[in-house]
This record gives C-alpha cells, structure tokens and sequence, in this order.
C-alpha cells in the first residue's frame, strides 16, 4: 500500500481546486466593443448577478485593451471589491448617460470596497493603471454602452 503523507495529500487536493477554479474562471460571456474618447475596449458583459458576482475572480491575466462592464438593472451607490480577483484592476464607476463618475485603483485579493462617489449604472473593469497611462479622468463618457433593457 502506498502511504502519502497528510502534507502532500493536502497540497495535492488544493492544486485539484485551484485547477478547476482556474477552468471555472474561462470566460463564455458575451463581448463588447466600447471607446473613451480615441481608446477602443473590447469588454466582456457581466450583467446577471452571477457574473457580476464572479466578476474576474481567479484570472491570471488581463489583455492590454481588455476589461469587463459590469451592467447594472438600475443607477444606484454601487463598491465592489477584489475577493478571490488575482490581478489589480483599476475601475471607472459610469452614470446612466455614459459619464465617467470617478476612477479607483484596486489591490489584488483585497475585500476592502471601492464605491461609486454617485449613483453608477455600469463599472469597467482595466487592468491597473489603464485610465491613468491615458489620462482618462472622472467626466469624459464611455461609448457604445449597452441598453439597459439587457440587464437581468
């Protein structure tokens, strides 16, 4: 009889989970092409609250011109924070007209929230620093939104 010690069966089954977080974490959403002034956006669409909730919990990476909207049913004082998200994003809370309403960085792993300074219909999702290295600022508007009736 092979005799594994608790230690390596341990790492063992937590490398099984984390594989199959990682699996879990492919993404079939719908996508999505936006612009913020000459910048184009290809971003996946989380608008049930399944996907808002998952989010992009267990990504390793982030392509450059990538990210995710986050669709809300209404305007409301929406945080989100970055549980289980391995990456640190950068987030643009955005009004129902398509205004950006503020911008905050977000840490890796971190459950501290991150709120919209005002009632927010959608967040985008980047990579860390993207607004910034373009000098997108809270005020300019987000292009090719998608219509509210799609939200669930």
């Amino acid at each position: 009889m092979l005799k594994i010690p608790y230690n390596n069966l341990l790492l063992l089954f937590c490398s099984i989970v984390c594989a199959r977080e990682a699996l879990a974490a492919e993404s079939t959403l719908e996508r999505q092409q936006f612009k913020i002034g000459t910048y184009a956006i290809d971003a996946e669409l989380a608008r049930t609250a399944e996907e808002r909730q998952r989010g992009l919990m267990f990504r390793e990476s982030l392509a450059e011109n990538q990210g995710m909207m986050f669709q809300f049913t209404q305007a409301d004082h929406y945080c989100m924070w970055m549980k289980n998200t391995l990456i640190p994003l950068s987030i643009a809370f955005i009004d129902e007209h398509g205004k950006i309403i503020n911008i905050e960085e977000m840490r890796a792993n971190s459950e501290q929230t991150t709120c919209a300074k005002s009632k927010a219909r959608y967040a985008l999702e980047m990579n860390a620093g993207w607004y910034n290295q373009r000098q997108i600022m809270a005020g300019q508007k987000v292009d090719g939104l998608p219509l509210a009736t799609n939200a669930q």
